[in-house]
């Protein structure tokens, strides 16, 4: 009969009963191969485990009941019972570390804003997250390195591997079990989070009771700091301000604080989560959270960001918002009506790629008939709030939406609108506009070609001469 001795200063632990137990199962007809680790293994860890738990502080082993329950499971050679206790108490520190950390921010960078997010809340719901979701998110906000991510990565792949709870023939080593417990003793249960995950978390807890307007110089620190943080923590510092700013139990002074500092902060921020909070907002929509969406909304318009909305929204609030900027172009005291729908509009199509195909034409014909205005002496027809919206949505049409803003011109609403010498003139400094950012030589040729015209004739875009230059650009009939 083999039986194994643990040493450890002047007492021992002696189990004399491995080896009976492996004979009982093999009396009574149970699978007795690789339950418990060979005597080999066993003495190994007798050498080895002693002097590692003499090493440890005091104050890490007073209430270390898991370690109690590693040396039993070692000592009867029940390895995997032993790499699961180690393991279970590594859950237990990162859930500690993520209700330090702050809920809120965990488990929005855990769950995400769909729908699920609702059932998280407090900390018994950490239990909820799987140990992957955990070890992943503790990662992504630095509540753990980098390497000590990958090693817990592989411990966790070998319990659920090697686990007491699955069926397997791989026999965990000795020095593989002693090397996983150090990895969890030094690296998780005795380390804590990076000072500017801490710094994080400190911050959401001010900000969500902080009632006083911040001041100039506060305001001025706290932007240095976002300045200071890595772009990852401050991409998930972006996402759990916004939860905060829709949440219907927000007072209205935090949303205010909030509100001036959001444009610094999202300035700091790459685009990836940037985008996921416009997935966030138009789940907001489809789930009916009316109250969290016109708040979301809101947000998004204080930072400039209704570009970054999801694109199922922005094709539906584009179109919406070219049929309404029409509509106050078409009704009486359009000049004043016009620019507040000119604004909206510019901020979900600022650049060429916010542009979607499907609409260019449209949007630059609407746009193009406010920019030549009504013909009227008052302003040269044109609204003065608005115009400088239409020259910019022109202007970034560039090589890629060119040929839409020409062919426009030789449309009938537009044509009839060039009737007008008021509507010529500023025709030609509307195209002026659209040639800002044209590159192309041969756009370049045609464009030049109707501005150099339109003042003089409104119809030169109907010519043979602008047909033949344009004709690999424009398909005329």
């Amino acid at each position: 009969m083999n039986s194994i001795i643990l040493q450890g200063g002047n007492n021992s632990l002696v189990d004399p009963q491995a080896q009976r137990l492996i004979d009982f199962l093999r009396d009574v007809g149970l699978p007795y191969d690789n339950i418990m680790a060979d005597p080999g293994e066993r003495a190994i860890i007798a050498a080895n485990l002693p002097t590692y738990l003499q090493a440890l502080p005091a104050e890490v082993k007073r209430d270390a009941r898991y370690l109690s329950k590693f040396v039993i499971g070692a000592g009867s050679g029940l390895f995997d019972y032993s790499l699961n206790a180690i393991w279970n108490e590594v859950v237990l520190d990162l859930r500690k570390k993520a209700a330090l950390y702050g809920l809120d921010i965990f488990f929005d960078a855990a769950v995400g804003g769909g729908k699920a997010r609702e059932f998280y809340k407090n900390e018994d719901d950490l239990a909820a997250l799987k140990d992957s979701v955990l070890l992943d998110t503790c990662r992504k906000l630095e509540l753990i390195s980098d390497t000590t991510y990958k090693k817990l990565k592989h411990i966790l792949d070998m319990r659920n591997d090697v686990g007491i709870s699955h069926p397997t023939t791989y026999s965990i080593n000795a020095f593989e079990l002693l090397g996983w417990l150090q990895t969890c003793v030094q690296d998780v249960l005795n380390d804590q989070p990076t000072e500017a995950a801490l710094q994080v978390q400190v911050f959401i807890t001010n900000l969500k009771t902080h009632l006083a307007p911040l001041d100039a110089n506060t305001k001025q620190t706290i932007e240095r700091r976002f300045a200071e943080l890595p772009s990852h923590l401050c991409g998930n510092l972006l996402r759990t301000v916004f939860g905060i700013y829709v949440a219907p139990d927000t007072d209205q002074a935090v949303r205010k604080n909030i509100a001036s500092l959001a444009v610094s902060l999202w300035s700091r921020c790459l685009d990836e989560p940037r985008y996921k909070l416009g997935i966030v907002l138009e789940g907001y929509n489809s789930n009916l959270y009316r109250d969290k969406y016109v708040l979301g909304e809101q947000f998004f318009g204080i930072v400039g960001g209704n570009v970054y909305r999801s694109q199922n929204e922005r094709v539906i609030i584009v179109d919406n918002l070219i049929g309404s900027l029409q509509e106050k172009h078409d009704g009486w005291d359009n000049f004043h009506n016009e620019p507040p729908v000119a604004a909206e509009l510019w901020s979900y199509v600022p650049d060429q790629n916010a542009i979607f195909d499907n609409l260019a034409s449209r949007l630059f014909k609407t746009v193009l008939l406010c920019r030549i205005g009504r013909g009227v002496t008052y302003n040269d027809g044109v609204s003065p709030g608005g115009k400088r919206y239409y020259d910019m949505i022109l202007a970034s049409g560039g090589d890629k939406f060119a040929p839409h803003i020409m062919a426009t011109f030789a449309g009938y609403e537009v044509l009839a609108a060039l009737g007008r010498g008021v509507c010529r003139t500023q025709a030609k400094l509307a195209l002026e506009a659209a040639r800002t950012n044209i590159i192309n030589p041969r756009l370049l040729e045609c464009i030049t070609y109707l501005i150099d015209r339109i003042e003089a004739d409104g119809r030169c875009a109907l010519s043979p001469e602008f047909k033949r230059l344009s004709a690999d650009y424009i398909r005329w009939s």
